[in-house]
């Protein structure tokens, strides 16, 4: 590869990290902002940032000085949701499940150290859930994330047992790294997760995992709910309509 060519792949690379950065910013970013985040000169970003907006991967907002991800970036997730099926192919399963618990269902895959909602059927009570598609959340204060870690492969499991950060998002949030096991391990005997306001105050989700033929997780498929609707009990009483849904998102889906 010739050093221009270099140049020019390790421009696509800045370009690409600061997507990602707007990914984590709903409500928008500065330039400068972007450029401390990702540690690049201003006027690098500046100029990514134009090229960016330009291809309409980034829209501009004047009034704000703000970025925001653009509507191409929208219709190339959507052909990534559709390509895997977790769009059309898994919607219709999704929605049965809200029609049997009246609440929101959400399906997620793992994306690193995150968790990654691919799709969602919120339910008919006003309380909307806020983890829309495309949501990066952490694997260890949701049930999405805990079900999918519980039924890794051995090594991958172990590997973000020992690695994975810890952060407090809530007073209720595991941090200890002992105790973090313990959990993984409860759920691999019982089949399913919870989550307990430990990412979200207000809010309590049991999932469970969607298995591969190895008995591997690819997914998780959840049920979430506000505090004051259902109590823990109640909430668990909703698993066997999850592994239902599971099993067929198993054989719909493709498998990785």
């Amino acid at each position: 590869m010739s050093v221009k060519e270099d140049i020019k792949t390790d421009m696509v690379g800045k370009a690409l990290g600061l997507l990602v950065l707007l990914g984590n910013e709903p409500k928008g970013a500065s330039a400068a902002d972007l450029a401390r985040s990702a540690g690049l000169p201003f006027s690098t970003t500046y100029r990514l940032l134009g090229s960016l907006t330009r291809d309409g991967f980034v829209d501009y907002e004047p009034d704000g000085r703000r970025y925001h991800l653009g509507l191409r970036v929208f219709q190339l997730g959507q052909r990534v949701s559709n390509h895997h099926g977790f769009a059309a192919t898994a919607l219709p399963v999704l929605q049965r499940v809200t029609e049997r618990t009246e609440e929101a269902t959400i399906l997620s895959v793992r994306d690193g150290n995150h968790h990654l909602t691919v799709n969602k059927v919120d339910g008919p009570k006003t309380f909307r859930v806020t983890s829309d598609p495309g949501h990066l959340g952490a694997l260890h204060t949701t049930s999405v994330g805990k079900a999918i870690v519980a039924f890794e492969n051995d090594a991958e499991r172990e590997r973000l047992l020992e690695e994975l950060p810890l952060e407090a998002l809530t007073e209720r949030s595991i941090t200890d790294r002992a105790a973090f096991r313990a959990e993984i391990e409860q759920v691999r005997r019982q089949g399913y997760a919870v989550m307990d306001e430990e990412n979200e105050i207000g809010m309590r989700a049991v999932a469970v995992p969607v298995l591969n033929s190895q008995g591997h997780a690819f997914a998780s498929v959840a049920t979430a709910v506000p505090v004051f609707r259902l109590t823990m009990d109640e909430l668990i009483a909703h698993v066997p309509t999850l592994q239902e849904a599971a099993a067929e998102l198993a054989a719909r889906l493709p498998q990785r």
